[in-house]
């Protein structure tokens, strides 16, 4: 099977991390779930990790066994991914890389240049809402497209439809936000709703609301091709973060969408404040709207090349 890498194609392009873990078979199967409304090709990338501690061993002969080994286990990973998608309509291919899990998968998704990066979670503990050193947050801080990060969530898996929040607001990353999951071509299936975050104390201020509620009704209105069910819903907090994760938590949302605006230089090792929060407190799986053009990501890279020259 060849790879996912014909130039010109108009079918949208994803770059799907596995590592063999119930975490990235997860992944897979939420992608199937949100589904698309076209063809897909879908790069399923393993990264065989090699610790420092093994360098010494890995020199003689034995190295071979245990390459081959691992390799053979990726396979095996790859073929339960092609079952999962066996009834969708999506081209898949495998990539078998060594090196670091999340240097590799960045470097990867600079050079193939997909539309969407996925990568599984291993789960959201408290110590995890702290400090995230994991392949995950990596690739999400790193990567210079679109991330959908997935995080295990047992109820969605006892819904029909997935429920699908999108935080809106009269900003540029707000409408990449909204732009990239239209574009993307996700099943009309989902349920979706508009959320947008206003402050507290604009609840005494009626005309902030009502430009809220009428900015959202518009948003929603351009869904009626992309959810077979749309809704607004304007919330108050103190905290755009707290209120989308509180939003989240109360109403069992499977996906937030986020945007987040272009980065360059130091930027690119820190998110929004917003956008991090999300990501960090969010008990939901979490898209990262980037919206990149192709300049766009090509003078990122330009950046990072000379920044780490």
């Amino acid at each position: 099977m060849n790879c996912c890498q014909q130039k010109g194609s108009s079918m949208k392009k994803i770059l799907l991390t596995i590592d063999g873990s119930n975490a990235s078979l997860d992944a897979a199967r939420f992608l199937v779930r949100l589904g698309f409304r076209q063809a897909v090709e879908i790069d399923v990338v393993t990264v065989i990790f090699e610790p420092p501690s093994q360098k010494g061993f890995l020199v003689d002969g034995w190295s071979k066994g245990w390459l081959k080994r691992k390799r053979d286990q990726a396979t095996r990973t790859f073929e339960e991914v092609q079952a999962i998608f066996r009834d969708s309509d999506a081209e898949l291919c495998h990539l078998i890389r060594n090196g670091h899990p999340g240097e590799t998968i960045v470097k990867l998704a600079n050079e193939l240049q997909p539309d969407l990066v996925v990568v599984g979670a291993k789960g959201h503990s408290a110590v995890a809402r702290i400090l995230l050193g994991s392949t995950s947050d990596y690739v999400a801080t790193h990567v210079l497209s679109s991330v959908l990060v997935v995080r295990p969530n047992e109820g969605s898996g006892r819904r029909r439809h997935l429920r699908v929040a999108i935080g809106c607001e009269p900003s540029p990353p707000a409408e990449m936000a909204f732009e990239e999951f239209t574009q993307l071509g996700w099943s009309i299936d989902n349920d979706v709703q508009v959320v947008s975050v206003t402050d507290r104390s604009s609840v005494d201020d009626s005309s902030v609301d009502e430009a809220a509620k009428e900015y959202l009704e518009r948003i929603k209105d351009r869904l009626v091709e992309d959810s077979r069910s749309a809704r607004a819903r304007v919330i108050h907090s103190d905290h755009i973060g707290d209120g989308l994760v509180d939003y989240i938590e109360s109403n069992q949302v499977d996906l937030i969408v986020v945007g987040e605006t272009s980065r360059g230089g130091f930027e690119r090792l820190l998110l929004g404040s917003t956008t991090r929060f999300v990501l960090r407190h969010a008990p939901s799986s979490v898209l990262i709207a980037r919206g990149q053009s192709m300049d766009d990501v090509q003078t990122e890279q330009m950046v990072h090349q000379t920044a780490s020259t």
